[in-house]
């Protein structure tokens, strides 16, 4: 059976038959819509493309040590070899956005404040999308009855993208985000894979990119090495939060303030002017992450980053990392004695990683201070 012919309309639900599948697509959109997704729509699970692409990517190293990139085999790509029985998946986004390009590019220009990505500004979207996703489906089951089915919200193999490209939920952009014409790229992505015969998009959205190139050219450490393919080597987002390690020296200069994550492949998007702002109020951003003073920041001791980063997508570092992050935005702040005294006294009770930034941090502000007194 195709994803798009009929439901089993054996299958009662109470007293009366089960709805057509047109009818289960209509409703779960509905359903999305009240419970603050932006779109959803149903993708197939033919990824052969995509499979392609993404071993040529590993093949060439371009992840980095993100080794689960590659540990699940054909899982990431084969709906049914992760989720036994999977005929599609429904995909939905929904925005993250809560200040204007403009607002967040002001913040990124304050040098002696470091600059927290977006998305992590708020509470962490894992959770709060899952259990929107579960309620989706438990919906659905109340509706037509027991099915089988799993939800995900980047928390497990699945090419969330790719499957969102293929629901018509946008174009895959230069710079590897889904793109949509309305509302640019500030959303997060959930899936529910299942076992139901679903009516499918059937017409991906036509890419807009043309012949721009604002996403390959503003990134910081030309990390976008071709149109769609991103060497997370160079990326500032897998530098301050997948490396757990070293950051490269020759990238310091380029990270600027960035302390997690980086966005300026989609502050600079043209597409981005269009978007919308997120009106789910979790998002809403912490003083802490908005306006993260370097100085501050860099004082918090391990329980302080524990208690202010609780529920935060920033947990996926640790407080070591963190003050690794901020050390090099101190290195590329204006010289401040005060700078040069909060890494000194961090100093000597360091671990070899953070020390060795440390040590960079002070070595740049020494310089800066010796040119400025030319």
């Amino acid at each position: 059976m195709r994803p798009d012919e009929s439901l089993d309309h054996s299958r009662e639900v109470g007293a009366h038959s089960a709805p057509s599948p047109y009818a289960v697509k209509q409703q779960l959109q509905n359903w999305a819509t009240d419970l603050g997704f932006q779109q959803l729509d149903i993708a197939n699970t033919e990824l052969t493309q995509d499979e392609e692409r993404l071993r040529q990517w590993l093949q060439n190293g371009l992840h980095a040590d993100m080794d689960y990139m590659a540990a699940h085999g054909t899982k990431r790509t084969r709906a049914a070899e992760l989720v036994e029985g999977t005929i599609c998946v429904i995909s939905a986004r929904m925005n993250y956005l809560t200040q204007p390009n403009q607002s967040a590019l002001k913040s990124l220009q304050r040098q002696n404040m470091g600059y927290v990505s977006q998305y992590a500004l708020g509470r962490d979207y894992h959770k709060l999308l899952r259990k929107k996703l579960q309620k989706l489906a438990s919906r659905l089951t109340d509706l037509i009855g027991p099915f089988g089915y799993r939800v995900f919200t980047d928390s497990a193999p699945v090419m969330e993208r790719a499957f969102a490209r293929k629901a018509g939920l946008g174009w895959t952009g230069k710079h590897t985000n889904i793109l949509e014409r309305h509302t640019g790229s500030w959303f997060f992505l959930g899936e529910i894979y299942t076992d139901l015969n679903l009516p499918i998009n059937r017409h991906e959205t036509k890419n807009y990119c043309g012949s721009c190139t604002a996403c390959i050219d503003v990134c910081p450490t030309a990390a976008i090495v071709r149109p769609y393919v991103v060497d997370a080597r160079r990326c500032i987002s897998y530098q301050t939060i997948e490396n757990k390690g070293t950051i490269p020296v020759e990238l310091r200069n380029s990270i600027g303030n960035r302390i997690f994550g980086c966005d300026d492949c989609q502050l600079y998007c043209p597409w981005n002017r269009y978007a919308k702002l997120a009106v789910e109020p979790a998002f809403a951003p912490r003083e802490n992450f908005r306006n993260a003073d370097l100085l501050a920041s860099f004082g918090w001791s391990e329980p302080e980053f524990l208690k202010k980063t609780e529920g935060s997508a920033i947990r996926r570092i640790n407080h070591q990392q963190w003050l690794r992050n901020i050390a090099v935005a101190i290195g590329n702040a204006p010289a401040n004695q005060k700078y040069i005294n909060a890494l000194k006294e961090r100093l000597d009770t360091a671990a070899a990683i953070l020390k060795e930034h440390i040590e960079w941090a002070l070595n740049a502000q020494y310089k800066r201070l010796k040119d400025e007194n030319k």
